[in-house]
């Protein structure tokens, strides 16, 4: 095993209530596309309880604190994330309205009951992951990329007070219908409204997998091409509790 320490890389977040800058460690996320759609979508009140998903370097819970949430767990099952995003807080002179901890999707947050979730896990299809090289280990949200949203939905709801909302990213670069039909099931129909939509290019390259093709050919992925550029949609929703 080396004992080179790690490298830390700076960011700066430009997003929602930024600019901020955090510190990155090896195998944590940089904040994404997705990360800026959803702080630029989500509603947070003065005073919620905000628990943030697949928290990464803890960006998105450091919006809902600066948007005055009265406390934000974020979870990721990444230890490195947690200790990172922590870090992160102290440095922000947030620690006191934000605490991570680490396990799968909601378990860690099995005590907690939360005005707002905000529900940025992977949606990315493994062989997508492993063709952009978005992932280190090039896996991504599970064979189709509506695996893992669709594990968390199943426990969102016993995390959430009445009223309370998830804030759902979804894209065509995954099987967004089974994540839509899993959300509108759960909270109905009526209680799943679309807030914004984006569109974010993909390098050409992608298409020479041929586990990628069949994705596309079997209708679960859907690309367009605007001249020279291949293009996926992003859309984030609101799922409020009954």
């Amino acid at each position: 095993m080396s004992n080179e320490p790690q490298t830390t890389t700076e960011y700066t977040w430009k997003g929602r209530t930024g600019p901020f800058n955090v510190s990155l460690t090896p195998g944590v996320f940089k904040p994404t596309s997705t990360s800026v759609a959803l702080a630029e979508a989500m509603e947070i009140h003065e005073g919620d309880v905000v628990v943030d998903v697949g928290c990464g370097s803890g960006v998105l819970a450091f919006v809902a604190a600066r948007l005055k949430a009265a406390m934000t767990y974020g979870c990721d099952l990444s230890s490195e994330a947690v200790k990172t995003a922590g870090e992160n807080a102290r440095r922000l002179g947030i620690s006191a309205v934000t605490e991570f901890r680490a396990g799968n999707l909601l378990e860690p947050v099995s005590d907690i009951r939360a005005d707002v979730i905000i529900g940025d896990v992977s949606g990315i299809p493994d062989p997508i992951a492993l063709a952009t090289g978005w992932f280190p280990d090039g896996i991504g949200g599970g064979p189709t990329g509506a695996e893992l949203p669709v594990a968390m939905l199943a426990g969102v709801q016993n995390c959430l007070k009445p009223g309370g909302r998830l804030y759902l990213p979804t894209g065509t670069i995954q099987d967004e219908s089974t994540v839509l039909e899993t959300a509108r099931r759960l909270f109905g129909a009526e209680n799943v409204k679309k807030l914004i939509e984006r569109q974010f290019p993909l390098p050409g390259s992608i298409l020479e997998s041929d586990k990628v093709a069949k994705l596309i050919s079997d209708g679960l992925v859907d690309l367009k091409r605007k001249g020279s550029r291949l293009l996926w949609r992003l859309a984030v929703w609101s799922c409020r509790q009954a």
